[in-house]
C-alpha cells in the first residue's frame, strides 16, 4: 500500500521529467479545499490532487468543484487501488496519473503512468485564478501593463481591472511568471514593504 508520503517526492521528479520547466507549490488554499500540488507551467497552472491507497473518495466531489474554479488543467494522482474506478469520480477533462509500487530495480520505489492526459478545464474562473497571487504580485502585473495602481482598492477590485485590461493569453503567461518568481523566504519583507508603500499614498 502506498501512502501520500511515498508518492509526493517521486511525483515531483516525474512531473519535471514529463513537463520540463515547472515549479511546484504545495498545499495551496483554494476555496474550501486545499490543493495538494500546484504545478506552474510557462503558460498555465495545473492543480494536482493525490489520492493514495489509504485515501477514500469522501471529499473528492467537493475538491473537484474547487479545483475546477482555479486551474487551467487538473490531474489526480492515484494509488493502484483506485485505478479502475477513478474515471467515475473526476470530469472527463481531468488527467489521471496512476502510481504503483515499483519492482526492486535501480532504487526506484514507485512507478507513474499517465492513464489520461488533462485537457483544458472549461470551468476555470480567471478571477479565481488571479486570487492565487499575492497583492504585490498583482501590483507587478499592473505595473508591467501600464495600469493605474489602485493602492487603496481591494484585491478583488484590482483583479477585475486586470481582467479588463490584459488579454487572456498574455495574462496566463504573466501569472505563471509571478508564481515562478515567488520567493517564500521573503514573503514577510515583501508584504511589509508593499504595506508601507500603500500607507504613504
Amino acid at each position: 500500500m502506498l501512502y501520500d508520503k511515498d508518492i509526493r517526492e517521486p511525483l515531483f521528479e516525474f512531473l519535471e521529467q514529463q513537463y520540463g520547466k515547472i515549479r511546484i507549490l504545495e498545499e495551496k488554499q483554494m476555496g474550501r479545499s486545499r490543493a495538494d500540488i500546484v504545478m506552474v507551467l510557462p503558460e498555465a497552472v495545473a492543480g494536482i490532487e493525490i489520492k493514495s491507497d489509504a485515501d477514500t473518495y469522501a471529499r473528492l466531489s467537493r475538491q473537484v468543484k474547487d479545483y475546477n474554479q482555479y486551474f487551467d488543467y487538473n490531474y489526480v494522482a492515484v494509488g493502484s487501488s483506485h485505478g479502475f474506478h477513478i474515471e467515475e469520480h473526476v470530469p472527463s477533462w481531468w488527467g489521471i496519473i496512476t502510481v504503483e509500487a515499483a519492482e526492486e530495480r535501480m532504487g526506484n520505489e514507485v512507478d507513474f503512468y499517465v492513464l489520461r492526459e488533462a485537457r483544458r478545464n472549461p470551468q476555470m474562473d480567471l478571477k479565481r485564478k488571479l486570487s492565487l497571487l499575492w497583492r504585490p504580485e498583482l501590483a507587478h502585473i499592473q505595473e508591467i501593463n501600464g495600469m493605474a495602481r489602485y493602492r487603496e482598492k481591494s484585491k478583488a477590485f484590482v483583479a477585475g481591472k486586470i481582467l479588463q485590461k490584459v488579454p487572456g493569453e498574455l495574462l496566463a503567461k504573466q501569472i505563471s511568471e509571478e508564481l515562478f518568481q515567488r520567493d517564500y523566504t521573503q514573503i514577510g519583507r515583501i508584504l511589509e514593504a508593499y504595506g508601507r508603500q500603500r500607507r504613504r499614498r
